[in-house]
């Protein structure tokens, strides 16, 4: 791919995810949607006729036999990750999958295996299988020359891109991280059940600063001694708070009734130059959606703020004001004083992210956010759910 052709994108799914993709992808001037796959026809041809998409396909097999189709970007569940990474793979296509890049969903029990003896697996055998299709995907990519790319949206997030000019400028050195997502919960009855998830708040949720932050160190090690810096030990703690002793269900203003999985999870992670991390996941969180890292340095300190912030304020007596107008993700009631975000694709960083790829895959460029990155957050997540399981710190491979 070369020139001033255009990137063909495929993206597979039709759902949440996919949406704020197609926004993103209309933006890039170098790339264009050039067909979706979904198991739902009448869904995709929704899709493609609200985003004005060439080609609708039944299947991946379909879409990756379409000459059109240089990248499939990959907005389904967790569960088909590797395998529809490696076929597309296979067929010579790039891949960016959203992340966690892979998760334990049962995948090495019988067919007939039921939701409490997934969520009941040992979890040294989630780690050890959800590692293994996380570096069978990257293994994949590099048999057929072509990118996989790790869909974490923060590295590309404006905020985030900013700290790292200024942690290069300063020659800094990370001392401490501490970061994470949360809001008042999902209430999809799927990400309850750890077959389709494969975990609760830690995968779904902190799944975003520990990747940022592995990338942070990453980089820094890369820039100072030529070798990154990598985690090697995690320890770790997951509890539902919405089962907390004496609170009543008519109290409860979050999601609650987490069964299988974890609503809240807090990971500590030791890196192998001797500096720290804290990255958590919550679901307990009125308010709205909050992302953020704060970054303590040998000679600086960092803020980030994702979400919220301060580009824009608004109050309203009550929440008839605005009525439906879009406020910030999950947030509660549009009253009062609220933080309309002006465009959370921007700084969300998807809209950086698909910019990012674009050029990436153009240019034969590899990209920040790549297939090694998504393994090592798998390794991380997955070591910190055995190390919450057997209270102890656990040494990384």
């Amino acid at each position: 791919m070369g020139g001033a052709r255009q990137l063909g994108v495929g993206v597979v799914g039709a759902g949440f995810l996919a949406e704020t993709r197609a926004r993103c992808w209309k933006q890039v001037v170098s790339a264009g949607i050039a067909g979706v796959a979904s198991r739902r026809r009448k869904r995709a041809e929704d899709y493609a006729r609200r985003f004005d998409i060439p080609a609708v396909f039944d299947d991946l097999d379909a879409m990756l036999a379409s000459p059109a189709i240089d990248v499939v970007d990959l907005c389904v569940p967790n569960s088909l990750h590797r395998e529809m990474a490696e076929a597309a793979a296979a067929a010579g296509k790039h891949v960016i999958c959203t992340k966690p890049l892979t998760a334990y969903t049962g995948q090495d029990l019988p067919e007939d295996a039921s939701d409490a003896d997934v969520g009941g697996r040992d979890r040294g055998e989630m780690l050890r299988v959800a590692e293994a299709d996380a570096r069978a995907m990257v293994d994949a990519a590099k048999r057929a020359d072509v990118q996989l790319l790790y869909g974490e949206n923060w590295i590309y997030a404006p905020a985030f891109r900013r700290a790292l000019g200024l942690l290069a400028k300063a020659d800094s050195v990370l001392l401490e991280m501490r970061g994470g997502e949360c809001h008042s919960g999902s209430h999809s009855p799927y990400s309850r059940v750890w077959r389709h998830t494969g975990g609760g708040a830690l995968i779904r949720l902190a799944a975003h600063p520990v990747g940022a932050m592995l990338h942070l160190k990453r980089t820094e090690g890369l820039r100072r001694s030529g070798k990154p810096v990598r985690p090697a030990w995690v320890s770790a703690e997951t509890a539902d708070l919405s089962a907390v002793a004496g609170l009543s269900a008519d109290e409860l203003r979050v999601a609650g009734e987490w069964g299988e999985v974890e609503n809240w999870g807090c990971a500590v992670i030791g890196f192998d130059d001797g500096s720290r991390a804290v990255a958590w996941g919550g679901d307990h969180v009125l308010g709205g959606m909050e992302s953020g890292l704060d970054l303590f340095a040998s000679n600086c300190r960092l803020r980030l703020s994702l979400s919220p912030n301060d580009m824009l304020s608004a109050y309203a007596p009550d929440e008839s004001v605005f009525d439906d107008a879009y406020i910030m993700e999950k947030i509660d009631s549009g009253a009062g004083w609220t933080t309309p975000m002006p465009d959370e694709d921007w700084t969300s960083g998807q809209l950086g992210m698909c910019q990012a790829f674009a050029a990436n895959l153009l240019d034969g460029v590899a990209a920040e956010s790549d297939g090694e990155l998504g393994l090592e957050v798998v390794r991380v997540l997955y070591s910190a759910y055995v190390s919450a399981v057997e209270g102890r710190r656990v040494v990384l491979a």
